[in-house]
């Protein structure tokens, strides 16, 4: 009988699983389901974004093996980016690194970086690939709780000094998925501090930047001054630009940090496709327009379905950033799991537990922006007549 190999007996996806297997079930019985549970854009692509990929499939040569660490072209398009987008000066070609997204960098930089047994300081809840990527690299994962109490930051001060010491890598993500808080440039500041003070090599995940509203636009980690010698920060043109099938991201900062990923990646990956990264190039240099036309999207969706559920006398808090609300869970539910369920059951509306991202995710919901506005209102009025039959 083939047995796994023990470095993925640890990696779950049971409660999405169960998710999926319950959509599939209420479907099957004639229910019309609307899924909040999907972190997924359903926005299209720019008209110049559509037409400079269409346009890079007919050039001579753009079905040949790319560049592991990334075209130059799309380099510098990343560069001249973040120096416009957060007054950040990057080298092209010792701290830009192309991606096959950025999860991609976030699951094999733990291998680039972690030995079996070294901790990593991983934010609960936190996005999945956080703690899989961990587990894979055979690291010991120590828990960063991101509470309301604390604004959903973690708490460096309550980091055991022995613990901090033994840390490697330590993730954060801002604005963050799930929790759909912010962190400003004084928290960064703290965390240059606290990896600088122990070794540690931070990692930020900054993927949700241009998905922001009322105004607010969340800075980058690497505006703190050292914050290059200390880390590295992801991005991708999924959620921005509307590109999540493409697979297209960026690693940047720390050149030792990119230089090891990048032995490691040209080990196992060709790179990205050629006309994928030309796509990135028109994204990123081209008229942003339709980044803020977006943002206004998810904005008006956020304040339609947080209306909504407000009228239902469910207390939900209004995100400044990212395409998700996080909401504790209503009418003295104790259980995310159970109350997904109930709720799935009682009115089509799918949403994620949060104890799905980890045990301090238990006691809310998470709620992607995802779908039409109406449908969005529909999800709400549902919600709201079932509180009113079950109050």
């Amino acid at each position: 009988m083939m047995e796994p190999a023990r470095r993925i007996q640890k990696l779950t996806s049971a409660i999405f699983s169960e998710m999926d297997d319950l959509g599939r079930e209420l479907r099957a019985n004639g229910v019309d389901t609307i899924n909040l549970s999907v972190g997924s854009p359903d926005l299209p692509p720019a008209p110049h974004i559509k037409k400079a990929l269409a346009a890079a499939l007919d050039e001579p040569g753009i079905y040949r093996y790319a560049l592991t660490e990334g075209h130059p072209d799309f380099k510098q398009a990343v560069a001249d980016w973040y120096r416009a987008r957060f007054g950040v000066d990057l080298d092209p070609t010792r701290e830009i690194l192309s991606l096959m997204g950025s999860q991609d960098g976030l699951a094999h930089l733990y291998l680039a970086l972690v030995n079996p047994g070294d901790t990593v300081l991983v934010p609960d809840p936190g996005y999945p690939i956080y703690r899989a990527g961990a587990l894979l690299a055979e690291g010991e994962i120590y828990p960063l709780p991101l509470l309301a109490a604390n604004r959903f930051l973690p708490d460096l001060r309550a980091v055991p000094a022995e613990v901090a010491r033994r840390a490697r890598v330590m993730l954060l993500n801002y604005p963050n998925n799930p929790v759909a808080a912010t962190a400003d440039l004084a928290f960064f500041r703290e965390v240059v501090e606290f990896a600088r003070e122990y070794g540690i090599v931070v990692v930020h995940d900054l993927a949700y930047s241009e998905l922001a509203y009322d105004g607010y636009r969340p800075p980058s980690f690497l505006q703190v001054p050292g914050a290059k010698e200390v880390g590295v920060e992801l991005h991708s043109v999924s959620k921005s630009y509307n590109l999540a099938g493409c697979r297209l991201g960026f690693m940047v900062g720390n050149a030792a940090v990119l230089d090891a990923l990048r032995v490691l990646k040209s080990n196992i990956d060709f790179g990205v496709f050629l006309a994928v990264q030309k796509a990135g190039i028109a994204a990123l240099t081209g008229p942003q327009d339709a980044v803020r036309e977006a943002a206004a999207i998810y904005q008006r969706r956020r304040d339609i379905l947080v209306q909504g559920l407000r009228e239902a006398g469910w207390e939900v808090p209004l995100p400044k950033a990212s395409m998700f609300v996080w909401a504790p869970l209503p009418w003295g539910y104790q259980s995310s799991r159970e109350f997904v369920a109930e709720l799935a059951r009682r009115t089509g509306v799918l949403m994620v537990p949060g104890v799905a991202f980890g045990p301090s995710g238990e006691g809310y919901v998470r709620i992607a922006l995802v779908g039409a506005e109406e449908r969005l209102a529909e999800a709400a009025r549902r919600i709201r007549e079932w509180a009113l039959a079950f109050r």
